[in-house]
C-alpha cells in the first residue's frame, strides 16, 4: 500500500465556532460582551456625551459653540451652586451616620432568637422595596401643613399651638428630606449588617463572656472589628446612592424653598431640563464626580486596609 506523505506544515482545519466556547478566553468574552455593551451604552457613552456638552454653550434647540471650562467657572461663582455643595455633603454624611447607628442597632436586634423572627425581617424590608416616588409622596402628605398626621398628633399631644410647615421653611425642609432619607435607608443597613453577623462565629462571644467581658466590652473587641468590613461596603454604596440621590429631593421639595434643598442632581436637572442650559446642568453633574470619586477611593483604601489587617 502506497502512503502519501505531507511535506510541511500539517494543514489546519478552521475550528467551528461552536468548539471555540470550548476555550475559556472565547467563553469569558462571550459572556462578559453583553454586560460590556450595556455599560457602554448607558454608562460610558452618555458620560462621554456629557464631558462633550460641559465645554460647550449648548442650549435646547440651539447648537454650542466650545468654550472650554467657562461653564465650571460661570457655576462656581453661584451662590445657589455652592448652597448645593453643602446641602449634598450634609445631607450624605448626616444620613449615613444615623442609617448606621440605626441599622447596626436593628441588626443586633434581629440576629437574637425570638417567635416571628422571619415575619419581622420582611416587614422592616418594607421601606426599602417600596418604590421611592410612591413612598415619598406619602410623606410629602404627612408633612403638608393643612392636612398634616404629623401635625394633627403633635397639636393632640399639646406640644404645638400653631401649624408647621414642615416644607416651607428652609432649615424644616432640609430635616423633612433627611428623615425620610434616613427611614427608607435604615432597612438595607440593618440587612446587610445582620448577615455580616450571622458570619460571625458564636463561638467567639460565649469565649469572650467566659473570660469576664462585658457586652460592650465583646461588641466593641469582637464583633464590631469582625463587622468593619461589611460595614464599610455597605457604607460606600449607601453614600453613592445618597451623594447622587434624585427622586427623594425632586418629589417632596423640588430643591424648594428658595433653592434651599438642591442636591446637585436636582439642580442639574432645574438649570439642564427647567431652564433648557443642557451645558450648564451637565456642568453640574459632572462636578459632582470628582467629589465622589475622592469619596468611593478614600472608602476603598480603607476597606483594603482593613481586610489586610
Amino acid at each position: 500500500m502506497a502512503v502519501t506523505a505531507v511535506s510541511g506544515a500539517e494543514i489546519r482545519r478552521p475550528v467551528p465556532r461552536l468548539r471555540r466556547l470550548e476555550d475559556e478566553r472565547w467563553l469569558a468574552m462571550a459572556l462578559l460582551f453583553p454586560t460590556a455593551l450595556l455599560l457602554g451604552l448607558f454608562i460610558a457613552y452618555p458620560f462621554i456625551e456629557g464631558v462633550l456638552l460641559s465645554v460647550t454653550n449648548q442650549r435646547v434647540g440651539i447648537p454650542g459653540e466650545f468654550v472650554g471650562l467657562d461653564n465650571f467657572v460661570k457655576i462656581w461663582n453661584d451662590s445657589i451652586f455652592r448652597t448645593t455643595v453643602w446641602n449634598t455633603f450634609w445631607y450624605t454624611a448626616v444620613t449615613t451616620v444615623f442609617k448606621l447607628a440605626l441599622g447596626l442597632w436593628l441588626a443586633m436586634l434581629l440576629n437574637r432568637h425570638f417567635k416571628g423572627k422571619a415575619l419581622v425581617r420582611a416587614f422592616i424590608l418594607l421601606p426599602f422595596i417600596i418604590p421611592t416616588v410612591l413612598s415619598t409622596f406619602a410623606w410629602k402628605w404627612m408633612f403638608d401643613p393643612t392636612f398634616s398626621v404629623i401635625n394633627w398628633t403633635l397639636f393632640q399631644l399639646g406640644l404645638i399651638t400653631a401649624r408647621i410647615n414642615w416644607l416651607g421653611d428652609p432649615d424644616l425642609a432640609m430635616t423633612s428630606i433627611i428623615v425620610v432619607n434616613i427611614w427608607r435607608g435604615v432597612p438595607f443597613f440593618a440587612i446587610s449588617l445582620l448577615a455580616g453577623l450571622q458570619t460571625i462565629s458564636p463561638e467567639l462571644n460565649e469565649a469572650a463572656a467566659i473570660d469576664g467581658a462585658r457586652p460592650w466590652n465583646r461588641f466593641w473587641y469582637v464583633t464590631w472589628p469582625l463587622l468593619l468590613p461589611v460595614t464599610m461596603v455597605v457604607m460606600l454604596f449607601s453614600v453613592i446612592q445618597t451623594f447622587a440621590d434624585f427622586q427623594l429631593v425632586y418629589v417632596m421639595t423640588g430643591g424648594g424653598p428658595a433653592n434651599a434643598t438642591h442636591l446637585f442632581a436636582t439642580y442639574a436637572y432645574q438649570l439642564g431640563i427647567g431652564t433648557g442650559l443642557l451645558s450648564e446642568g451637565a456642568a453640574i453633574s459632572l462636578a459632582m464626580f470628582p467629589f465622589l470619586l475622592i469619596i468611593v477611593v478614600v472608602q476603598l483604601l480603607y476597606i483594603r486596609r482593613v481586610e489586610t489587617r
